[in-house]
């Protein structure tokens, strides 16, 4: 007979404990410990069916290629994001913040994939099928091959697979999900690893594309164990203030593609539009002649995006002073100011620093460190920058401008954006050819950097190396 134990599980991170604790040791937060009953069985009798056929090794040359190809949706910012288009069989999780457009998306999604003939459910545990028909269409979604199934027992929607055997399935969403053999509310850590580890092992074997919508934690994780993130095949994250119209959506795992690309969205009254040129929704709003302004070219997993960095330098009427980022890490802006005080002499102890990415964008990329640099130096000595320049570089604690990859790629998308000079690291000027129309100038130290964007400032001769772009 089955023996039931008590566990205690995080409701953020997913840590299991035998005891109640009041801060969690894995991700140090207080009160989330949860007690939840675990029923005790053989391991012939889990939950996961134990298969019966006895698989063979093979060498890995003699396995066929599976020869389905990738889905195409009309969205190309969506097909970029996981690769190419949608992988059959593949395990999708999609988290972003309340009200920021997840359910949307793939609503649109799944009308486009119905519309090409594939046959799609749409399971809502959040609302009823009359709400999802209401909002389907004030989005302008018609199609015979979308269903919509309002089902919250993971057993009832495999047996509607069963009777549809549809080619995608959405799951909306995955916290509202239940299994009523585990005895625990929906949304606990046990629910959304069974209903997972179900789903996965329905998309493996049928081959269903599957969608799962995943609610995020108060730090923008999604909540649920860890181990969610690792049991499927891509996780996206869709990002943005819900009072600005942009959207950003980001692969932070992707077995089928590259991890942090990004595809921008708009959102209009009909439901999200792609943007099909997000460097110049990034710029459009660029103030020219203002200092404290700088742009760099950022790489976003295959894609370049020119991005505009804002800094804000005051004197400080506090004890100490502030250190504020928006969509850069606040650790990366001490040390780059840091870095400009004792190697370049700029006194920025007394003064506050409010640096932000132009347009909600997050930028984790070494890159963007002279950039940065150059803003909160142009804005402590009230000077802008030249408007037709771009600034690429990493910046190393001793003052070095490090070189970066793909500059080829970065310096080509600011000529089509129209800037006429590039600063890059000198280290990178070799080894390629210049396009037409910029000028590409190297440097060296920050130092250097200033001297070029701002004008001298120290005593010693600069050592800058300018290179025209080959005509």
């Amino acid at each position: 007979m089955a023996k039931t134990k008590t566990v205690f599980f995080c409701q953020e991170c997913g840590y299991e404990s035998p005891k109640w604790m009041g801060k969690c040791p894995g991700c140090q937060q207080w009160n989330t410990m949860v007690e939840e009953k675990v029923h005790k069985t053989d391991h012939h009798k889990g939950s996961v069916p134990v298969s019966r056929t006895k698989n063979k090794p093979l060498q890995i040359n003699q396995i066929e290629r599976s020869s389905e190809r990738r889905i195409q949706t009309r969205m190309a910012e969506f097909n970029r994001v996981l690769g190419g288009g949608v992988v059959p069989g593949s395990l999708i999780l999609v988290g972003g913040d309340p009200g920021i457009g997840k359910s949307t998306i793939l609503l649109q999604t799944s009308d486009q994939l119905a519309a090409a003939g594939a046959t799609v459910l749409y399971v809502s545990g959040e609302e009823s099928v009359k709400q999802t028909k209401m909002r389907a269409e004030r989005l302008g979604i018609q199609s015979d091959n979308l269903y919509v199934l309002a089902e919250t027992d993971i057993h009832e929607v495999e047996s509607r697979l069963e009777d549809l055997n549809p080619d995608f399935l959405i799951i909306d969403s995955i916290q509202t999900i239940f299994n009523r053999e585990i005895a625990s509310a929906p949304g606990s850590v046990s629910q959304v690893r069974e209903c997972t580890g179900l789903l996965m092992r329905i998309a493996k074997t049928k081959g269903i594309a599957t969608f799962v919508i995943g609610h995020v934690t108060k730090d923008g994780a999604i909540a649920g164990p860890r181990m969610l993130e690792h049991m499927v095949d891509a996780v996206l994250y869709f990002e943005g203030e819900r009072h600005h119209t942009y959207r950003i959506l980001r692969a932070v795992k992707n077995r089928f593609g590259s991890t942090n690309e990004i595809g921008v969205f708009e959102m209009k009254e009909m439901g999200l539009t792609e943007v099909v040129n997000p460097s110049e929704i990034f710029l459009q709003e660029r103030t020219e002649g203002a200092a404290g302004s700088a742009v760099v070219a950022s790489l976003e997993g295959t894609r370049t995006v020119l991005v505009e960095i804002q800094a804000l330098v005051t004197p400080t009427s506090f004890g100490n002073p502030r250190r504020m980022a928006t969509g850069i890490d606040h650790n990366r802006i001490s040390l780059l100011m840091a870095v400009l005080e004792k190697r370049v002499g700029l006194l920025l102890q007394n003064h506050d620093a409010y640096v932000n990415v132009a347009g909600g964008v997050r930028l984790d990329e070494p890159a963007i460190d002279l950039a940065v640099a150059l803003s909160i130096a142009s804005s402590f000595r009230d000077q802008p920058t030249p408007p037709t320049d771009v600034v690429i570089g990493e910046v190393g604690l001793t003052g070095e401008v490090r070189r970066v990859s793909r500059i080829e790629q970065r310096v080509i998308e600011a000529q089509k954006m129209g800037f006429t000079r590039a600063v890059i690291p000198q280290q990178n000027i070799s080894g390629w050819t210049f396009p037409k129309g910029i000028e590409v100038v190297g440097v060296a130290t920050v130092k250097e950097a200033m001297e070029t964007v701002l004008g001298g400032t120290s005593r010693e001769p600069t050592k800058t190396r300018h290179y025209q772009s080959h005509s």
